[in-house]
């Protein structure tokens, strides 16, 4: 409530959105950017202290995509995993890991496949240590439901669906 007595509306960064028919969602979008925003400059700085400052946000999560499960990734399988639709965005990062040490090409038939190195493992390793460390333990003290948490990423995971939709009709106009 302000001090006139009128009540403030959703926090979002265009009201004009907001008088839609879903202010909810502007506020979820809102959330998003800012939330998206203080994401990639943590992960940037987390990789930095473990050791590899200069990496962007991309490169950090193809990294982190490369050595999961400890299993060779293509490029499609890496821009699918993100919903990345330009190709050159990943193919970048590659180079850039790959002429740092950090993960290895090779080839899977006509497909290219990168691996993480021992050295890309240990810094994702260290990474994690830094994590848990700085991030997990803080947001452990808030008392966080993680079924709860776990529900908000479904419903994020549900609504890039339709956003992708949307974009899809968006093009054909």
């Amino acid at each position: 409530m302000k001090k006139d007595g009128t009540t403030v509306g959703p926090v979002v960064s265009a009201a004009h959105l907001a008088e839609g028919a879903m202010p909810a969602l502007s506020e979820m979008e809102f959330a998003l950017t800012v939330m998206g925003n203080a994401f990639q400059r943590w992960i940037v700085r987390c990789m930095a202290a473990a050791g590899f400052p200069g990496l962007g946000h991309i490169d950090v999560l193809i990294l982190h995509a490369t050595n999961h499960r400890s299993r060779e990734k293509t490029l499609s399988d890496l821009c699918m995993m993100f919903n990345i639709e330009d190709t050159h965005v990943v193919t970048y990062a590659l180079k850039k890991l790959e002429s740092i040490g950090l993960i290895d090409t090779g080839r899977r038939g006509k497909e290219k496949t990168v691996k993480v190195t021992a050295a890309g493992a240990d810094a994702c390793r260290r990474y994690r240590d830094i994590r848990e460390a700085l991030l997990i333990s803080s947001i452990k003290s808030l008392k966080f439901d993680e079924d709860e948490l776990s529900r908000i990423a479904a419903l994020m995971r549900a609504l890039s669906g339709q956003y992708d939709q949307a974009a899809r009709g968006a093009a054909s106009l």
